[in-house]
């Protein structure tokens, strides 16, 4: 009688489609198919995905089948029979789970959901995905933007992507917006602005706020981008021309120059798109190629409306070693797919991939009409697919060698950094902290870490000056440091442990990274400065890719996390190889009491001195001056130029928002909810000095006199 737990996958959508799923004990006695035997036997033979884990419990494998007991059961039998991978694998798995589905298409489905959201080791994957960027335009809002989005919600909006990169949605979001005048501001649009703003002036935006525009006429250059992002320039240039022509017959003729203007821009960029076709078609080519003795390969595809490649972008895929080229792609396929927006008509793969015609089931189902998948056997298609492979290998090449010319460069340079400064151990975890203030005003600190000569985004940390009154930057090392290792101190040596600064980027990144959101959103521990004590743990609730802190949950709440060697490298609980602070003598000094007052005498402290990039260490009246040269200074300069944008960043937030507050909460009568509608409605305490007291009267919760009271206090 199967059991009904909870799906591995039920943060995804996608645990909709399974309808029952079973998980039982192995047993400790003969071999794997010994002690599945009773288990191999009761697997239905109906369509499904399975998912195989190792010892610890980790999902290594996610594979899917027509018939589950036929297909699991072949992982079981002799094992010459089975190609090297497999066997691999098979001696791994210590136990195994199955989601029956409805028919083959869901199975296909899930398995790529699945995949995607666990990164098994044996599978083909796509590298470093966490969340490509989509552009996305909230149709809904009644004035429109185009922005970057990670996740694509159900909420009405237009999306375009995936992408690959951040880089590369900035490119095409950099491109429309020079095509088209939409707003980039986040303002409310009111109509009532005494004056545009810049981007009206250089033609990047036909000013709504100012009611420059009518609502047709924005809705109009949206409608445009949508149709450009989608390939569909004919209809764009058409619409263009005829508004051209619209205000030269009215002799508006400088309106006319404007859309004549973007018409040549859209045009030249649709001649760069131009793609040689007989017929308008809509399809998506791609081209793989692989590293020779490397378990990387790369796809390029290219994304074809029309005559016009609209776009372009290559993908990195990891675990291909033993792998077909046609399973290689075709397990791209299912991923890539899973999360885009759009399914052309056409799908074209340089070679025959498995299982083609269940895939095109699958995305004829996500269309909704017919998707054809189709080898390129002559003519354009097999050029394009050729052109395809090629930008792919040379993509492949380029991210090799800057990969390894990156990867040697670290290495030398944490090597010169341990034998310049003495160090006791080769320097992988190193810290850097930097204050920063203006004359003592809304006093901040940063706390940035490299791992292996690589920043670690998810370990800064950002701390609020508490004890120190004006500007006394030894006093404020002195503080951050005596904070930060007190809580390695009250860990009691849990290596490791997941823990956030309130407002830190930690708690986001965290969420954002598939390999961790597991484990956070079973028991994972925050740190808020405003909580209960001197930190004191609170619960970080994690829901839809958004972090909440809760109350304070029982101390064995807390949540042990080692890097990918097992080592401790991460967390409060991590102590690291190098303490860089910035600044001389004096910074190093107030560094050192803190260390020997907390028994940490023996964690090797380094000042570096900007003026002239002096490192000054413990024991040493002479500072060290790294050759101008070497690796190791360009590597302690960037930590150091990290740490300091990092405070400067975080400053700049606190001294904005303190700016905002001695405005506006020094008012009587304006509580918290009153001068968020004021913000709403007005956009910055600018706006509210420059609106007029009938105009601050309207506002939700306003009155006139308290209006006219506002006005005074401004």
């Amino acid at each position: 009688m199967p059991v009904y737990p909870v799906c591995p996958c039920a943060h995804h959508p996608v645990h909709t489609f399974y309808n029952e799923m079973t998980t039982m004990p192995i047993t400790p006695d003969g071999t794997r198919r010994n002690r599945f035997s009773s288990r191999l036997a009761a697997l239905p033979t109906r369509p499904g995905v399975y998912i195989m884990r190792n010892g610890k419990g980790d999902v290594i494998y996610v594979g899917k089948a027509a018939s589950l007991r036929n297909r699991v059961r072949n992982y079981f039998g002799a094992p010459h029979s089975l190609e090297m991978k497999t066997r691999v694998l098979v001696e791994q798995v210590e136990d195994f789970e199955y989601i029956v589905t409805a028919n083959a298409a869901e199975a296909l489905h899930l398995e790529a959901t699945l995949v995607k959201r666990h990164q098994p080791f044996f599978n083909v994957r796509l590298k470093d995905d966490k969340h490509y960027p989509y552009l996305r335009i909230d149709v809904q809002n009644e004035w429109p933007r185009v922005e970057i989005a990670r996740r694509v919600h159900n909420d009405g909006a237009r999306y375009f992507g995936p992408y690959a990169s951040a880089s590369s949605v900035r490119t095409t979001l950099s491109i429309v917006k020079k095509l088209f005048p939409w707003r980039s501001c986040t303002k409310a649009i009111t109509g009532t602005d005494p004056r545009p703003c810049l981007d009206y002036f250089i033609h990047r935006c036909i000013a709504p706020c100012t009611a420059y525009c009518t609502k047709e006429e924005y809705d109009e250059v949206i409608r445009q981008t949508i149709l450009f992002l989608e390939g569909k320039t004919t209809e764009v240039v058409k619409s263009l021309k005829g508004q051209m022509m619209s205000a030269s017959d009215n002799l508006a003729f400088e309106r006319a120059a404007l859309f004549r203007d973007q018409l040549k821009a859209v045009e030249n960029v649709a001649e760069k798109q131009f793609v040689e076709r007989i017929r308008p078609t809509d399809e998506d080519v791609f081209g793989l190629a692989r590293a020779d003795g490397s378990s990387e390969a790369c796809v390029q595809v290219f994304f074809i409306r029309g005559t016009q490649m609209v776009g372009r972008d290559f993908f990195t895929l990891d675990g291909v070693d033993n792998e077909a080229d046609g399973d290689v792609l075709g397990s791209f396929l299912k991923q890539f797919y899973e999360s885009a927006v759009y399914v052309p008509k056409h799908v074209v793969v340089p070679f025959a991939v498995p299982e083609s015609s269940l895939i095109a089931e699958w995305l004829t189902e996500r269309r909704g009409s017919k998707v054809d998948i189709a080898v390129a056997q002559r003519g354009i298609r097999r050029r394009m697919t050729e052109l395809a492979t090629e930008n792919a290998r040379e993509s492949l090449d380029m991210l090799s060698a800057r990969w390894l010319a990156d990867s040697e460069k670290r290495d030398e340079a944490l090597t010169q950094l341990q034998e310049e400064l003495d160090l006791p151990a080769y320097p992988r975890r190193i810290e850097c902290y930097d204050n920063s203030n203006i004359q003592g005003t809304s006093p901040v600190a940063s706390m940035v870490v490299f791992i292996d000569g690589k920043p670690k985004t998810a370990e800064y940390r950002r701390f609020r000056i508490k004890t120190v009154v004006g500007a006394n930057d030894f006093a404020s090392m002195a503080e951050i440091l005596g904070r930060r290792f007190k809580r390695w101190e009250t860990s009691n040596g849990d290596a490791g442990q997941v823990e956030f600064v309130e407002g830190s980027e930690a708690a986001y990144e965290a969420v954002d990274d598939p390999q961790r959101l597991d484990a956070i959103e079973r028991n994972a521990v925050a740190l808020s400065e405003d909580g209960p004590g001197d930190g004191a743990p609170v619960e970080l609730r994690v829901a839809e890719g958004r972090a909440t802190l809760l109350a304070a949950p029982d101390a064995d709440t807390q949540l042990p996390l080692a890097d990918e060697d097992g080592e401790d490298l991460l967390g409060w609980g991590a102590l690291p190889d190098l303490v860089i602070v910035d600044g001389g003598k004096g910074q190093l000094s107030a560094a050192l009491d803190v260390m020997r007052n907390l028994g940490l005498a023996h964690v090797p402290l380094a000042g570096l001195a900007k003026q002239n990039e002096e490192l000054f260490v413990q024991d040493q009246a002479e500072p060290i001056i790294l050759p101008r040269t070497s690796q190791a200074l360009y590597l302690v300069q960037r930590i150091r130029d990290e740490a300091h944008r990092f405070a400067i960043t975080y400053h700049r937030q606190v001294r904005a928002k303190s700016a905002i507050q001695s405005a506006l909460d020094n008012v009587p009568g304006i509580g918290p909810k009153r001068k968020r509608a004021l913000l709403r409605k007005f956009g910055s305490v600018k706006g509210v000095r420059e609106a007029t007291v009938e105009e601050i009267a309207t506002t939700v919760g306003f009155t006139k006199t308290l209006a006219e009271k506002l006005k005074e206090h401004l």
